[in-house]
């Protein structure tokens, strides 16, 4: 019977860099902000409802307007899409729902043309069940060489039964599946940290690591710019598959921030250190605490990792929160990466209303009430010039910077995240951030396509927060944004150093960057606002007074 183990932790020894390449600190990743695009919901091009790689290229002049520096592509691999592009069937080719390599091309092409970099999301920590991998490994025998690709193990219990370990799915349900051997009887079970049909690779073999190794020089060779690793905490396994113990955080489970991870990251730095235009290896992570986080970003391994503003709308808590990033990626020479909101969390202009216990995990039908959009508007308005603000590289999520909430109404037939299926309709998922953009207010699917086809419904409050609308409407989100980005570029946010201001009420955060000041009041009672030239606020103020749920910039 397997037994409950402590997982190994990382050291936090600084072993020295064996990358050749001398270290700076003016990289365009560190200080750049990037905006994610889901290809499924960002623009189609063909009318069949699904978002592609042409309608990508065909709006890049709106994203060049929005002044990002880059563009990050969520998955648009060959897929059977049972994840969103997450179950990747082929890493080497574009699926025919986004278009083809020569698309892909294009749009390199002409972002490049226009200033903007690219980054693709990569996802090492397992492949479609429909991969030729696993379909082999289907069909060979239990201990073959295909088998060892990926994590299959005799099950416990009697005649193996059970499964070989506790560990569960991240989108319910238990971690494990039973096979059928092709002798018709119950076999082997294979290890999902996802959904059944995204088995993870074994790390422990040296043909899956040569496998990604081709795969990252085959997109480094066409141009891309860099990688956002997906789930990247979870490639290295603790030995023997130890059952988790569910009295510590999950953190520390067997399957999550393995020392392991180290030497395949320093080989990755390895591979992109060798082309030039300083390519970027950007970490999915939310290990805790943010120093052992932090040692994924020393100089020999990845650039990046992210860090979250998912927290409640708490001034006390994000202060903490800013701190602790700050203090320990600056310690390893390494960037912030700032990220409010994201594919997979519920959309901030809705989270920041709500419960922790509600989010980030997806809504559902035993939620609270969401407020009024009206009401919850301010608050994602406000979190948007502090993300803006701060020092390191800023992430922006496709539609935030028009304000849309989350849809909670979708109908239960149209949903398609697999963890609405897997917890019985407890959680809707992430379908809800995922509905097709609004472009203009008066076209069919508000101009996400030529056609009224929309793979997820749009709601009708889309015709109203349409870009159309919103663009040179001085009081609108996306000028709102506009104008931040802007002036973070002008004054050198990105690149510049916080120091918090004394002086201020307790649900007030107050900093200097450089020369410019920033106030937000996340409380529920009016606060000082103190004389000066306001370059930017986030709702309107009064001449001596910031109100509840707004922030400003100010010249300091």
């Amino acid at each position: 019977m397997t037994t409950t183990v402590e997982t190994a932790q990382d050291s936090g020894e600084l072993p020295a860099p064996t990358s050749a390449r001398p270290r700076r600190h003016d990289e365009w990743w560190r200080s750049a902000v990037i905006y994610q695009v889901y290809p499924r919901s960002f623009a189609d091009a063909d009318g069949d409802g699904i978002g592609d790689l042409p309608g990508i290229t065909s709006r890049l002049d709106a994203l060049q307007e929005l002044g990002i520096d880059a563009v990050w592509l969520s998955p648009f691999f060959t897929s059977p899409q049972r994840d969103g592009g997450y179950d990747v069937a082929d890493y080497r080719d574009v699926d025919p729902l986004f278009g083809t390599l020569a698309d892909f091309d294009e749009l390199l092409r002409e972002a490049h043309a226009r200033g903007m970099r690219v980054i693709a999301d990569i996802v090492p920590n397992h492949s479609s069940s429909e991969h030729p991998w696993f379909q082999a490994a289907l069909a060979a025998a239990p201990g073959s060489p295909e088998r060892a690709r990926y994590l299959f193990r005799e099950g416990r219990g009697v005649d193996g039964t059970e499964p070989p370990n506790n560990w569960p799915s991240h989108f319910g349900g238990p971690a494990w599946t039973r096979v059928i051997e092709a002798d018709g009887t119950p076999g082997e079970w294979y290890l999902h940290l996802f959904d059944s049909s995204q088995p993870d690779f074994d790390w422990t073999n040296e043909e899956v690591r040569e496998e990604f190794r081709r795969i990252l020089r085959f997109w480094l060779d066409r141009g891309i710019d860099g990688f956002r690793i997906d789930v990247a905490s979870s490639l290295v396994k603790a030995e023997g598959l130890p059952d988790r113990d569910y009295a510590i955080d999950e953190d520390l489970a067997p399957y999550t921030g393995q020392p392991g991870v180290h030497e395949i990251y320093r080989d990755w730095r390895s591979i992109v250190d060798g082309y030039d235009g300083d390519r970027v290896l950007v970490a999915e992570s939310w290990i805790k605490p943010l120093t052992r986080r932090a040692l994924w970003v020393r100089p020999d391994e990845l650039h990046k990792a992210f860090n979250d503003l998912f927290d409640d709308w708490d001034a006390p808590k994000l202060r903490g929160i800013i701190d602790d990033t700050l203090s320990a990626f600056s310690a390893v020479g390494a960037p912030s990466s700032w990220v409010a909101s994201n594919h997979d969390i519920v959309r901030q202009a809705t989270r920041l209303s709500l419960p922790r216990a509600v989010r980030p995990n997806g809504l559902g039908p035993s939620s609270i009430g969401i407020p009024p959009y009206d009401d919850t508007l301010p608050r994602a308005r406000a979190l948007a010039l502090l993300t803006l603000s701060l020092p390191g590289a800023a992430y922006i999520y496709q539609g935030e910077e028009l304000g849309l909430p989350e849809v909670a109404d979708i109908p239960d037939e149209a949903r398609q995240d697999p963890t609405f299926a897997r917890t019985e309709g407890e959680q809707y998922g992430r379908d809800g951030c995922r509905v097709p953009l609004p472009w203009a207010s008066d076209a069919p699917s508000y101009g996400f396509g030529p056609s009224a086809a929309s793979w997820l419904p749009q709601p009708a409050i889309w015709g109203r927060l349409a870009r159309d609308r919103q663009q040179n409407a001085a009081d609108s989100t996306l000028t709102l944004y506009q104008d931040a980005v802007a002036l973070r570029r002008s004054r050198t946010l990105g690149a510049g150093d916080l120091e918090w201001l004394p002086g201020h009420p307790s649900h007030v955060l107050a900093f200097r960057n450089g020369n410019t000041t920033v106030l937000i009041n996340m409380g529920s009672e009016p606060a000082p606002l103190p004389a000066g030239e306001v370059l930017l606020a986030s709702s309107p103020t009064q001449t001596d007074t910031l109100l509840p749920d707004t922030a400003v910039w100010m010249h300091a």
